[in-house]
Formats: structure tokens, sequence, C-alpha cells
């Protein structure tokens, strides 16, 4: 699939069930001016959350363009996890049990049969004749965790995999946006969960083509935690995710690098960066 970044292009990562994040999304898109074409989300929009149906729903109904996350793929078959990769017995894999079990009830055949069809890159040709790659995670893993930390010549092997000139990305929950060499790496974050960073808002990113490049934003969104987490504890799901929707701390650090790990409960900055 291929888009062009003709005018202010939106882009979110892992709405996770989340339905209040989804709704206060398209709200803020609107108030901007974009509209439906222009909004991508990098997939995983089943996770955490109490409402996988109805967030899957809201999604499919919006026009965006979805790329398919691990959790799309997994569901779309009805396996027995969400497909993240985590070492067994750890508490992310305990943790995540419970939510995947609840989303793979609630989700309705014609959503898996969406999912089956979501496509697993997209492709962003930028006014200049430049080209990025949309990943959810890694060029050739769906499900790698990347981070900002990660080693300059990672990303650059990972952006030379997909033959472009950079990449958008998503699944890590983190937002970042780094140059690699004359390249970009870009991930918008999440707004299904916050970003570890002990406050409760959530990340999206803003692309926008000028005559002196793309101009790239990773800005907050702060939406109806509080909701989102009672409807959380009355599904009975588990109650660490439920509490990070306030406290904007995860429950587990089992897939940080050193780095992420030391910067936790640090508040983010919006980013601004120009390519």
């Amino acid at each position: 699939m291929k888009m062009t970044l003709d005018g202010p292009l939106l882009v979110f990562g892992g709405p996770y069930s989340n339905l209040q994040a989804t709704t206060a999304l398209l709200a803020e898109a609107a108030r901007r001016g974009i509209p439906p074409a222009r909004i991508l989300c990098t997939g995983d929009v089943v996770a955490y959350g109490a409402d996988a149906a109805a967030t899957t729903a809201l999604v499919m109904d919006s026009g965006m363009a979805v790329l398919a996350g691990n959790c799309e793929e997994q569901l779309a078959e009805a396996a027995e996890d969400c497909g993240c990769g985590f070492e067994e017995g750890t508490e992310c894999d305990l943790l995540s049990r419970s939510w995947y079990a609840h989303a793979n009830t609630q989700v309705t055949p014609a959503q898996r049969d969406w999912m089956r069809d979501l496509p697993k890159r997209i492709e962003l040709a930028v006014p200049d004749g430049r080209r990025l790659a949309v990943r959810h995670g890694g060029a050739q893993e769906t499900s790698r965790f990347l981070f900002a930390s990660a080693p300059e010549d990672v990303l650059a092997a990972e952006i030379a995999a997909t033959g472009c000139d950079g990449v958008v990305a998503g699944h890590s929950g983190i937002p970042f946006a780094r140059r690699i060499g004359v390249g970009l790496w870009l991930n918008a974050g999440a707004i299904g969960m916050p970003a570890d960073d002990g406050t409760p808002r959530v990340w999206f990113a803003l692309l926008s083509p000028e005559s002196r490049g793309l101009r790239t934003e990773i800005l907050p969104l702060h939406y109806d935690h509080e909701a989102a987490a009672a409807a959380m504890r009355a599904a009975r799901l588990p109650e660490g995710y439920a509490a990070a929707l306030s406290s904007g701390t995860w429950p587990s650090c089992d897939v940080l690098p050193p780095a992420e790990r030391a910067r936790r409960g640090q508040a983010l900055a919006p980013i601004s960066l120009m390519w």
C-alpha cells in the first residue's frame, strides 16, 4: 500500500482497545482539520484495554489507513497469544495472557477478517522524492522492539532492509524521532497506554511536508483516562495496566533496555525535528 504526503499526516500507534483514547484521537484530528484519509495507525488496535470490539469498530468505520500489528496478526487467526515474543514466565508474559484472552472473546468474525486483510507495510512518498516505510516493529520482524537507545547501526540496517530512506514504526510504546545518517526513524508512540513517563498523557505524531523538508512532530494527547481505567476494572483486566493509565508508569519493564529503564517516570516533552 502506498500513500502520498500531500498534506499533514497524523500518525499514531497502539489504540490498545482504549476506546476513550481512540475517540479523543479522532476528535483531535478533526480539530486540526485532518481528514481520515490523512490518518495512519501503525497497528495494535487491540490490546490491554477493555473495549476490543468497540475500538476496532471505531477504527474500521473511520476510514483511516491501518497497518497490521502483531495483535492483528494473532487475533486474525485466533492464536493463543499476542505474538509479542515475551519471555515465558516474565511479568509481561503473565499479564498479556489475561488481556489477550479478553480481547479474543470480544472481536467478531468480521473484525478478524478485516485484520487478516490489513497491509504489513505501507510506503509514504515525500514530495521531495524520499520514501518512508511504515512497519509495526522492525523491517522484517513485526514484533521487534526498537527504542530510542538502539545503536545507530542497528536502526541503519533496519532502514536499509526496507529499501526506503526512513522508517515510521510503532510497537515499543515510547515515541521518539532520530536522524540516522541521512535517514529518519520515527516512532509515533501509542495512544492506548502512557509512555512510561509518569504522566497519563499519550502520544501521536504529525508529518508535515514543507519546502525545506519534512517536519516531524511528536505531540501529547489528553483524554479521559479515568473512564478508560474504570472500564478495565469493570472487565476485571489486570490492575497493573488499569493503574498505569493514571500513574503513567507501566506495570513491568521487562522489554525496556537500560537507557529507557533509567528514564522511567520522567515526563517526556514534545519533539519537533526537520528531516
